[in-house]
């Protein structure tokens, strides 16, 4: 119990300094303790802890200081894989939203209607798209790397999307320097073909969606070659060839360098950074493009100095020129000819380019000189060959500021340019040139026509009437041969306006077009067939298929030759010596007439030589009048210029009927004269006043043979043709001075000598001769 009760405190010994041992003496190895090795370690665990302690402190206090970043880095990834559970649902759900892969396909690209001249040039491309579609090996070569440098870097080593190019445009935005857009030119692609322009989450993922499709059916080289040819440059141009067009007025196979990157400049904004609207934004954005592609190896430094040494773009503000009236009238007429067009097409046209530059050029001239001076704001022109093909059409002074096209769609009045009618209506009847005709006052109803000059002649000549374009011949001319076969003969020589068939016409009142006018002068230059106007001559495809071609090589007979042959030279009488003066051309001979409407609202002069028939007019579109334009002072004037150079590099060549072999039918009673009195003179009246209100009923028509005599003159194409008397082989080659020489005799063509009557005098009136 003793035992028990003893303490279970251990007693270690002790040993005091007075004992004479030094502590440092006593030494006790791991063998001489009783729990041997086991004390030992535990020793040695007591004699280490506190190193061991300080080192978990230290690790603990580095969990601490970690812990945020590990709980960032895990919740980043718990997100990121929630994000991408997410996305890949949406991704699912707008995907199921769209049709099926398989039933995707490119939606064709809008039709482009090229319209090309007689030498192939382009005159213009219209259609949605504004320009032919070409492959990536025709177009300039500097365009898609401009494209590319600033669009879609990585364009040949992505997929469809590029990672790396959305996180470089992610960082240069946050720089504030956004060099090019994350979205690749696949998906732009996508987005244009595909699906509308409004930013949403939805639109993206179908984007991104239809960039794999793409990437998958396509080449790059053909996703590229789409792109270019469909994405939107500013001003309503689509696709390089119509931007070129639109920007430089050339083709996209001859863009430089600079040009180039202009063009790829403006993908950024194209509305905002268009060099018509905003030239000096345009040039530095083309600068950046030229940087682009220095980086990307495309170009060196030299050829960025030499692309930024030339003169910079200057776009026109909006489509201009006259050929772009031609263009609209062959869009009309290849409407009509082929409906809806749904496949890209090349016009071939009968126009000139040299000579419709030409024409705009006169016509500009004329109007910013005389015109001002004159209050003339507007001018047009229609020059055509023998066979109705247009050459040259211009329809107003700008096309960029007007686009109404005044040769074509305008309806005037021709004033006296119509009268040529109407004496072709009266040789038709058997009234020769050398009838006499009293130039005085006359009263048709309650209509007094007048003279231009308010002067009357007497006695004259139906040749002189017309070459001093007389009105009260004219008017007489109506009432004998009838309103309704002037109208019929206007009709069937070209013109296919309503015309009211009352005695007015004689004076040209009622409303014509100017390419209607202009045409049915041709007959007289052709030798009397039918010269339907016309602009297009052939249509084909892509590949060269005609589609349609237009042949005029049959036309029909309007005029006989023997009425061709007299109007001719009495034609020829009224420029030589008379109202057409100004339009006289050396060695040329040229006949034609002058027209003036009231109040000057209108002139016109339409003439023709043995190859070409042009029609020019002078005006305002108001109906404002000019201030004593007529026929023979502008329109002449411009006839003459304009002429001058379209006759150019051909041999001068009279006019049909100048050898004078064909006869007039029978000529016509002449319709009494009554006598002048004192009476007459003292009213103001001469013959056909004094109560004589009606002229004697119109005489026959002659007969189908005397009007048409059997067609065996054939027409020759525009650049051959020379007249159908070069069939004859007796036919005599005019002197080299023709033009300038003797004005060639008022009956020309029909037997008999020149008949000069003289001038009315008040004696002879008085002595009643």
């Amino acid at each position: 119990m003793a035992a028990r009760g003893k303490s279970r405190q251990r007693v270690e010994p002790s040993f005091d300094e007075g004992y004479g041992y030094d502590e440092e003496e006593l030494r006790l190895d791991e063998d001489d303790r009783i729990i041997g090795s086991h004390a030992g370690k535990r020793a040695s665990k007591v004699k280490g802890r506190p190193a061991a302690s300080r080192r978990a402190k230290k690790a603990a206090r580095a969990r601490r200081s970690f812990a945020p970043l590990r709980r960032l880095v895990y919740w980043c990834i718990v997100l990121g894989i929630w994000a991408g559970i997410g996305v890949g649902g949406l991704v699912l759900y707008y995907g199921a939203q769209m049709p099926a892969a398989s039933t995707w396909s490119i939606p064709d690209r809008p039709p482009n209607i090229k319209i090309v001249s007689t030498d192939g040039s382009v005159i213009a491309n219209r259609g949605a798209t504004g320009g032919e579609a070409l492959s990536l090996e025709e177009m300039s070569p500097f365009i898609p790397q401009a494209v590319m440098a600033i669009e879609d870097r990585r364009f040949y080593m992505h997929f469809g999307v590029d990672p790396l190019g959305l996180t470089r445009a992610f960082v240069n935005n946050l720089t504030g320097q956004p060099i090019q857009g994350g979205s690749t030119i696949t998906q732009q692609l996508a987005k244009n073909l595909f699906l509308s322009p409004e930013r949403t989450f939805e639109r993206k993922i179908q984007e991104v969606l239809l960039a794999f499709w793409l990437e998958h059916k396509f080449s790059k080289d053909q996703i590229l070659a789409m792109y270019l040819n469909r994405v939107f440059f500013g001003s309503n141009a689509y696709g390089v060839e119509a931007a070129s067009r639109r920007y430089f007025n050339k083709s996209a196979r001859e863009v430089n360098l600079g040009e180039a990157a202009l063009l790829a400049g403006l993908l950024k904004a194209p509305s905002r950074l268009s060099p018509a609207r905003d030239p000096e934004a345009a040039e530095e954005r083309a600068q950046v493009v030229l940087h682009a592609m220095q980086e990307e190896g495309y170009i060196t430094e030299d050829e960025i100095k030499s692309a930024m040494s030339q003169p910079p773009a200057k776009a026109r503000s909006y489509w201009s020129g006259a050929e772009h009236y031609a263009a609209d009238m062959v869009m009309d007429e290849v409407t009509k000819l082929l409906g809806e067009v749904k496949l890209d097409i090349v016009v071939e046209t009968t126009i000139d380019l040299s000579l419709e530059r030409k024409a705009e050029e006169v016509l500009t001239t004329a109007l910013d000189g005389d015109g001002a001076k004159q209050n003339a704001s507007q001018a047009a022109l229609v020059s055509m060959d023998a066979t109705g093909a247009i050459r040259a059409l211009v329809g107003g002074k700008d096309y960029a500021q007007s686009q109404f096209n005044r040769a074509v769609t305008a309806k005037r009045q021709p004033g006296s340019a119509f009268k040529p009618f109407v004496y072709a209506a009266a040789l038709e009847a058997g009234i020769r040139p050398d009838s006499i005709r009293s130039d005085a006052p006359v009263r048709i109803g309650k209509w007094t026509p007048e003279n231009y000059d308010q002067k009357y002649r007497g006695d004259v000549t139906v040749s002189s009437a017309l070459a001093q374009s007389l009105n009260t011949i004219a008017a007489q001319l109506v009432m004998e041969v009838g309103p309704e076969e002037v109208v019929s003969l206007a009709h069937r020589m070209g013109i296919e306006q309503e015309m009211q068939p009352n005695a007015s016409i004689a004076l040209g009142t009622s409303e014509v077009p100017l390419v209607e006018l202009t045409a049915a002068y041709a007959p007289l230059m052709n030798g009397g067939y039918k010269a339907t106007p016309h602009i297009v001559r052939r249509i084909l495809d892509t590949d060269g298929n005609v589609l349609h071609e237009s042949s005029y090589d049959n036309p029909p007979r309007v005029l006989s030759e023997a009425v061709v042959a007299t109007m001719n030279g009495m034609l020829t009488r009224a420029v030589q010596d008379g109202t057409g003066k100004a339009a006289r051309l050396e060695d040329w001979q040229v006949a034609g007439k002058t027209g003036t409407t009231q109040s000057f609202r209108d002139a016109l002069f339409v003439g023709y030589t043995s190859i070409m028939t042009t029609g020019i007019w002078f005006g305002n579109d108001d109906g404002t009048s000019m201030k004593k334009v007529t026929g023979g002072g502008l329109p002449a004037k411009a006839w003459k210029e304009y002429m001058s150079e379209a006759l150019a590099g051909y041999s001068p060549t009279p006019l049909f009927g100048s050898h004078g072999s064909y006869e007039l039918p029978p000529a016509a009673t002449e319709p009494a004269q009554e006598p002048t009195t004192i009476g007459d003179i003292i009213s103001g009246v001469f013959h056909g006043g004094s109560g004589r209100d009606r002229y004697p009923d119109a005489p026959a028509a002659p007969t189908q043979d005397q009007a048409f005599p059997p067609d065996d003159i054939a027409p020759r194409d525009y650049r051959e043709y020379r007249g159908p008397y070069d069939d004859h082989a007796a036919a005599p080659v005019p002197p080299a001075d023709i033009g300038g020489g003797p004005v060639p005799p008022a009956e020309i063509g029909v037997a008999g000598g020149r008949y000069e009557p003289r001038q009315t005098t008040l004696y002879d009136l008085i002595m009643g001769q």
